[in-house]
């Protein structure tokens, strides 16, 4: 039994080699070996340092190439090759980790600086790149920022795994890579997920701080109003982001940019063509969630076809056709919210400061980075110093020598040995050791006058150096002066515009706003459409009869005047008619609804009439007119030139073409109105800057065919033009009496249309406007009733009240460059 319990106590304080065991708690051993686990995650991989932005492979990979030679002037060499260096000589991880980690350096679409500048499939938002042994690599121009100053004791450096090289603890890092280029990572029990931002921004940024250390968070947002994507698109809730820049967490939320207009080819259909997407997603991902959407949940309806475009040259184009009739604002709702083209970040800002995680603000994380320049350019400036002082007490040795240059050729010819040569040097000539061997080993070509010469000027040039960084690691602010000096240059070379628009407001608020109020399918329920004096097009909201019948009133309008409106339907089409006598067919569905609010409409939400159709440079849209059944019984479209043409063109519209001529016009002429007649009846009107204006029944114009030039309408005297053309109604009293507005842009005249006797066609008509002293014509007309006045800006301008004189000079009302219309007609 003593023997049995003698070997037991060996067996368990020893081993068979005689090493002595440690009895463990097996729950001690596995805490003991996770925390171990735990810090090495942390630290050495899965966190970025604040300093430089990069993680430690990431660092190893840069440091590898910098080392090797992969420069940006240098060929691009394979990336396995980069791969299998960086693995052997300083990250002992597998290879796929390593290739993926300097993949993401490559990718544009990820990064908004990227690092390496690759050859071949480096991937996208939706595909792997190709094997590391068919694609290419070197460093990118703005990697060599991270870099260039390794060589001057600006960073610290530390054994690899293991022992046999260094490589550094933090690259100089001359611009804020880490806010710049945003992180990932997922450690044990935390994780980092920083948001790219705009590299102008950022140094903009930080160069305040240098010069106000005590800068606000919202002071500093002036410079970074939100986070830049590389894929661009639009973030939304500013609120949001800068509660992430004041604590360093935030969840924001991204939006893919659209377009919405007439799909190519098409009648009456509209399309979504995406143009930006999120952030991390690709056109595949959207296509699969909408495919998902359509075919098997059927929460989404409305879809004809998806078809992605996306090229290199046109970057983005993934094209949503929606079904004819259908509200496109209001399925690209549902888009945004059933499939990726809507997705939110999550910021975390943690990071490593000084080997320890910490969550940093923005202001937190630019002043971390700053202390780093500053000891990069104090560690720098004193190793440049200190080489600089070097070789300055070598030239100063050797100009000593240069002034008794053959007493010091005899004391070496003299010396039995170097070492009596150099005792002799330095006993003679006050000269240190190490000035003596650099004149023993500088060759006797190296003693001319003119080395001399040479030896004078670098002496000089190096004592200014020396005072220079004297100065610089002296005194604070000049070291302040000179870290900021260095961003701005970085700026000036690799700035880039802003590509993310930021949509401010708290998130929920704009969220909510973002909804579209109506059905998804749109009813083929009547509307106007309106053309603004400005040059808008709009439509008004869509109504059925039942709520149009007793409706009829005169509406209020804001933001500008009424040039044309025109009866129509949602679903419908209508003319869009130029300056240049050209016609187009337009979809009413796609134009924007007009805000109304208490029987106000406001035009400032028109889109420009260049949005819808190609004009030529100075072509403008002058008219409307409609199309299809609302079109039927007209004589066809009265126009008017500046020359005092006039053509009623007879409705016999190309069947198969959206574009086409409506008027022959000569050289120099152009379409100053076009306005639709209903039955004939009406009265078209005239007036020339000369100040006449000419009235005739439009029913003595005769049709013509659309290639016809018209005829004479005004007669316009040598230098004069047509200011105004357009058809007015005499017998209409429920819409208001007409009335003429002239404007020299010093005095406005309102005036009665009736005041004005009618007269015939091709005659010069009657005086409308009596110049006063230094006025010499009319610049802005207009015939109609209801009249409004109001800048090219749309701000409203009051006209004064009417006045019978149809002679008269008007009153004292400063349009300047002004349009004049109507009030809307709502029925």
């Amino acid at each position: 039994m003593a023997r049995r319990k003698e070997t037991k106590v060996d067996h368990s304080a020893f081993d068979r080699a005689g090493a002595r065991v440690i009895d463990n708690p097996l729950t001690t051993e596995v805490s003991d070996s996770y925390l171990e686990y735990a810090f090495s995650v942390i630290h050495s991989r899965a966190l970025p340092d604040a300093r430089d932005g990069l993680k430690p492979v990431h660092r190893r990979i840069l440091w590898s190439m910098y080392e090797q030679g992969h420069r940006p002037d240098r060929a691009h060499v394979k990336s396995a090759r980069i791969v299998g260096d960086a693995m052997g000589k300083y990250h002992p991880h597998g290879d796929t980790a390593i290739y993926d980690a300097m993949v993401r350096l490559a990718q544009d679409f990820s990064l908004n600086v990227p690092l390496i500048d690759g050859h071949g499939n480096f991937g996208s938002p939706d595909d792997g790149p190709a094997a590391a042994r068919y694609t290419e690599a070197r460093m990118s121009r703005e990697a060599m920022l991270l870099v260039g100053e390794l060589g001057e004791d600006t960073v610290d450096v530390e054994p690899n795994y293991d022992g046999s090289l260094t490589q550094p603890t933090v690259l100089p890092a001359a611009f804020p890579n880490l806010l710049v280029n945003g992180a990932a990572g997922i450690a044990v029990g935390m994780a980092t997920n920083m948001i790219p931002h705009n590299l102008g921004e950022v140094v903009a940024a930080a160069r305040w701080l240098i010069r106000h250390p005590n800068a606000t968070l919202d002071k500093l947002m002036e410079f970074v109003p939100g986070p830049d994507l590389p894929t661009g698109g639009m973030l939304l809730g500013l609120d949001e982001v800068r509660r992430a820049y004041e604590t360093g967490r935030g969840v924001v939320r991204m939006r893919g940019k659209v377009e919405i207009g007439p799909l190519e080819g098409s009648r009456g259909r509209q399309a979504i063509t995406v143009v930006e997407l999120p952030y991390g997603v690709g056109a595949e991902k959207v296509i699969a969630a909408i495919t998902n959407e359509v075919t098997k949940t059927k929460r989404l309806t409305g879809i004809a076809d998806v078809k992605d475009l996306t090229d290199r040259e046109s970057g983005t184009r993934l094209v949503i056709e929606c079904k004819v009739g259908v509200n496109p604002q209001a399925l690209l709702a549902d888009l945004y919210r059933l499939t990726p083209l809507e997705q939110s970040f999550g910021v975390n800002n943690l990071v490593l400061v000084d080997g320890q995680p910490r969550t940093l603000g923005l202001k937190e994380l630019l002043e971390v980075f700053l202390a780093h320049r500053y000891e990069v350019v104090t560690r720098r400036s004193a190793y440049r110093k200190r080489r600089r002082e070097e070789r300055l007490h070598l030239v100063d040795g050797l100009l000593v020598a240069l002034l008794d240059i053959d007493k010091v050729v005899k004391l070496i010819r003299g010396s039995e040995d170097a070492q009596a040569a150099r005792s002799g040097l330095m006993r003679q000539f006050g000269l240190s050791e190490t000035q003596a061997n650099y004149i023993l080993d500088t060759p006797l070509r190296r003693l001319t006058k003119y080395d001399r010469l040479e030896l004078e000027a670098e002496q000089q040039k190096l004592r200014a150096e020396i005072a220079e960084l004297s100065t610089i690691l002296d005194d604070d602010n000049v070291l302040k002066k000179v870290v900021s000096d260095e961003l701005a240059a970085v700026v000036k070379q690799f700035a880039a515009p802003r590509r993310t628009t930021l949509v401010d407001g708290d998130l929920k608020e704009v969220l909510a706003a973002s909804v579209p109020a109506g059905p998804l399918e749109v009813a083929d329920d009547p509307c106007q459409v309106i053309l603004s004096a400005t040059g808008l097009v709009a439509r008004t909201a869509a109504e059925s009869e039942e709520s149009a019948e007793g409706r009829r009133r005169h509406g209020r309008v804001k933001h500008d005047a009424v040039r044309a409106v025109v009866h129509t339907t949602a679903r419908g089409r209508v003319l869009l008619v130029t300056s240049a006598g050209r016609a187009f067919k337009v979809d009413v569905l796609p134009l924007p609804v007009l805000p109304e609010q208490a029987g106000t409409v406001s035009l400032r939400g028109g889109m420009s009439a260049a949005e819808l159709v190609s004009l030529e440079p100075g072509e403008t849209v002058v008219g409307l007119a409609p199309l299809g059944a609302l079109a039927e019984g007209s004589p066809g479209l009265a126009l008017g030139t500046r020359h005092g043409v006039v053509k009623v063109c007879a409705p016999d519209w190309p069947v198969r073409s959206d574009e086409f001529e409506v008027i022959g016009l000569r050289d120099g002429d152009a379409v100053v109105g076009a306005t639709w007649l209903t039955d004939g009846a009406e009265t078209l009107a005239f007036l020339t800057s000369a100040a006449a204006l000419l009235r005739f029944p439009a029913g003595t114009i005769r049709p013509q065919g659309l290639k016809g030039g018209g005829m004479a309408g005004v007669a316009v005297p040598s230098g004069a033009r047509v200011v105004f053309f357009g058809a007015v109604r005499t017998d209409d009293a429920e819409h208001g009496e007409p009335m003429v507005v002239t404007s020299t842009g010093a005095t406005v005249k309102v005036t009665p249309l009736s005041a004005y006797p009618a007269k015939g066609r091709a005659t010069g008509g009657v005086r409308a406007h009596r110049f006063l002293k230094g006025e010499t014509d009319v610049v802005v007309g207009w015939v109609g009733p209801r009249p409004v006045g109001s800048t090219a800006n749309g701000d409203a301008v009051e006209l004064p009240a009417a006045d019978p004189r149809r002679d008269g000079s008007g009153f004292a009302v400063m349009l300047g460059p002004a349009v004049v219309g109507h009030q809307i007609d709502r029925e």
